[in-house]
C-alpha cells in the first residue's frame, strides 16, 4: 500500500467523494487512486476556485471538502479559499504538491515553505511521510472538523504520493457529534440563567453559525415561541429559524443594518447563540446582559458574557425553557410590526421603470421554490440578498461572510449542484466577482448543470464607489468596462438572456430551462437604490 492508498482510502472511510482541484507532476499517483478507489476528480479552471468549491462542500456536508494543487503557484493560489474556509468556519483538507524531499531545502525553481504560508491561516499544516501518512489523515480530519471548524494543508512530496507506507492502518478519528450535556460559567458562583431569563422584559436571542452545526433549529424555535423572544440571526445562519416565523426579526449586518442594530440596542437581554463574532462587521458593546450558548467558551471576548453554557447548544437551549417562567415577553403584533419597518427599509430608493436590485431578489425568491439553495458573492448585492431572500430552512443561503471572498459565488454554487441534483440552485453574483471566476461556467457546463446565475450588471464595484461617494470623492478605480454576459456564457455553453425590466427578468426565471444546462442572466440593474440602502 502506497501512500497514495493511505490518503485516499481516509478520504473514502469518511465518506468524502471529491476532490477538488487543478494537478500537477507531484499530483499524478494520488489523481490516478483516486480514479481507482471511486472518488470523482474535479477540474476547476485554477487551483483558488476549487479551494472555494471544496469550502462550499463543507458548508453543505459537514465533512471536510478536500481541494488538490501543485506545489509553487498551485499552492500559493489556494491561499485565499484556504483563508476563507479558517474564517467561515469550514471544514477542509488542501493537499498540495511539493518537490521531492531531498531536494525541497537546497532547489529554489517553485518551492515554497508550505508550512510557513499555510499555518497563519489554517488550524494545522503538516508533510506527510511514508512512516506518518496514517497518523496525519486521522489527524487532518479530526483537527479540521473540531470546533471551530476548519482547514489543514497537507504537503504531499513528489517523492512521497508513490512511496510505500509504513504507518497504513485505516482507523477514523471520531467524527460525529452526538448530543450530550453543557456546563455552565458565571461571572460568579451565585449567577443564576433562570433568574436572568425570568426577569428579562425584552429578551433577544441572537443567533449564529454555530447552532447550524448544532442542529439548534428546533430548540430556537421552542424557545422563542415560549419565552415571546424576537430572533436575529448571523448572515451564515440564515434559515436557521425560518423566516415566516412570527418570532424571526431580521438579519444582523446585511441591508437595513443599523435598523436592526437600534432593535438589539433595545433588549434587556442577549441569548447569544452559537453566535460567532467573526461575521461582525463593528465592535459590539451590548447594553444588556448576555448570556453565552455555544460549543466553545467565549475566548474571543468581542462581547462580555456574564453566563456561559458551554456545550451541546440545544440541550442548553432545552434546559432554559425549564426556568422561563410565565407570560409572553414580546408580542407577536409587535414583532409584525417591526417587521413591516424592517421591509420598508429594505425598499427604500427604488427608482420607478428600472429594474431595482431588490426586484432581482424578489422575482427570483417569487419563481423559485421554497427549498432553493442560493449562494452569494461579495458586494452591495450580498447585503440585499442576506436581508430580503427568505429563507425557510438551515444552509438554504450559502456565503463567505467571515473572509468575505469576492467570488465565491459562482463556485460555491456548483458545489451545492453537483451535491444536491434535484434542488434547484441560485447563484447571485455581481459582474465584478464574475470576472473573477468566469471560467467556472465552463465547468458548470461541462458537469451538465441545470443551475441558475444571476448577473446584477451594474459596471462598477459598487460598495467601493458608494465610500467615495460619501466622502466626496469622484468616483475613481471602481468603473468595469461593460461586458457581454450573454456572448461570454455562450461561449462557455451555457443558455443565456438579458433581462432588463422586471417582466423579462420574470420571464427569464419561468421559462423552461434544458436540465443539463447552465442559465446565465445577465440582470441589467440600476444601482441608485443602493445609495438609500447603504
Amino acid at each position: 500500500m502506497n501512500c497514495s492508498d493511505v490518503i485516499t482510502g481516509y478520504l473514502e472511510a469518511a465518506g468524502i467523494k471529491h476532490i477538488f482541484g487543478y494537478p500537477g507532476d507531484p499530483s499524478v499517483e494520488l489523481l490516478e487512486t483516486a480514479r481507482r478507489n471511486g472518488i470523482e476528480f474535479v477540474l476547476a479552471r485554477r487551483e483558488g476556485t476549487a479551494g472555494l468549491m471544496a469550502a462550499a462542500y463543507g458548508q453543505i456536508t459537514g465533512k471536510p471538502g478536500v481541494c488538490l494543487s501543485t506545489l509553487g503557484p498551485g499552492s500559493s493560489n489556494l491561499v485565499n479559499a484556504v483563508a476563507s474556509a479558517k474564517l467561515d468556519r469550514t471544514p477542509m483538507i488542501a493537499l498540495s504538491g511539493q518537490i521531492d524531499a531531498k531536494r525541497e531545502h537546497t532547489f529554489t525553481h517553485q518551492v515554497l515553505d508550505h508550512n510557513a504560508m499555510f499555518a497563519p491561516i489554517s488550524k494545522w499544516a503538516a508533510p506527510i511521510r511514508p512512516d506518518t501518512v496514517a497518523t496525519v489523515m486521522r489527524r487532518a480530519l479530526r483537527t479540521a472538523v473540531a470546533e471551530r471548524p476548519g482547514p489543514v494543508h497537507v504537503t504531499t512530496g513528489a517523492d512521497v504520493v508513490g512511496a510505500d507506507a509504513t504507518d497504513t492502518e485505516i482507523r477514523l478519528p471520531p467524527l460525529h457529534r452526538i448530543g450530550g450535556g453543557f456546563e455552565i460559567f458565571a461571572t460568579d458562583r451565585t449567577a443564576d440563567p433562570a433568574k436572568y431569563l425570568k426577569n428579562a422584559k425584552r429578551p433577544v436571542i441572537v443567533v449564529g453559525i454555530a447552532a447550524v452545526r448544532g442542529d439548534a433549529t428546533e430548540a430556537i424555535s421552542a424557545l422563542a415561541e415560549e419565552y415571546g423572544c424576537p430572533v436575529v440571526v448571523a448572515p451564515m445562519a440564515k434559515g436557521v429559524i425560518s423566516e415566516d416565523h412570527p418570532y424571526y426579526a431580521g438579519t444582523l449586518d446585511m441591508a437595513c443594518n443599523q435598523f436592526v442594530w437600534d432593535f438589539l440596542a433595545g433588549a434587556d437581554l442577549i441569548l447569544a447563540v452559537g453566535f460567532d463574532p467573526v461575521e461582525l462587521i463593528k465592535p459590539w458593546t451590548p447594553g444588556a446582559p448576555v448570556i453565552h450558548i455555544d460549543s466553545t467558551p467565549n475566548t474571543d471576548q468581542i462581547y462580555a458574557a456574564d453566563i456561559e453554557m458551554v456545550g451541546d447548544i440545544a440541550a442548553a437551549l432545552d434546559h432554559l425553557r425549564e426556568y422561563i417562567g410565565e407570560g409572553a415577553r414580546w408580542r407577536e403584533a409587535e414583532l409584525s410590526a417591526h417587521r413591516d419597518r424592517l421591509q420598508a427599509l429594505y425598499y427604500a430608493g427604488k427608482v420607478a421603470g428600472k429594474l431595482n436590485p431588490t426586484d432581482v431578489v424578489d422575482v427570483a425568491r417569487a419563481a423559485m421554490p421554497r427549498d432553493t439553495v442560493v449562494t452569494t458573492d461579495v458586494g452591495s448585492h450580498k447585503l440585499l440578498v442576506g436581508q430580503g431572500w427568505t429563507t425557510y430552512a438551515p444552509k438554504g443561503v450559502l456565503m463567505s461572510n467571515g473572509l468575505s471572498s469576492m467570488g465565491y459565488s459562482l463556485p460555491a454554487a456548483i458545489t451545492a449542484k453537483m451535491l444536491m441534483p434535484e434542488r434547484e440552485i441560485v447563484c447571485f453574483t455581481g459582474d465584478g466577482g464574475l470576472a473573477m471566476v468566469q471560467g467556472e461556467l465552463r465547468l458548470a457546463a461541462s458537469l451538465k448543470l441545470g443551475m441558475k446565475v444571476i448577473v446584477f450588471c451594474d459596471n462598477s464595484l459598487n460598495r467601493i464607489e458608494l465610500k467615495q461617494m460619501a466622502r466626496q470623492y469622484p468616483s475613481s478605480g471602481t468603473t468595469i468596462d461593460p461586458t457581454d454576459v450573454v456572448k461570454l456564457s455562450e461561449s462557455m455553453a451555457c443558455d443565456a438572456i438579458e433581462a432588463d425590466t422586471i417582466a423579462g427578468l420574470e420571464q427569464a426565471l419561468t421559462a423552461p430551462q434544458a436540465p443539463d444546462r447552465p442559465l446565465v442572466i445577465a440582470a441589467n440593474i440600476d444601482p441608485a437604490q443602493y445609495v438609500a440602502q447603504f
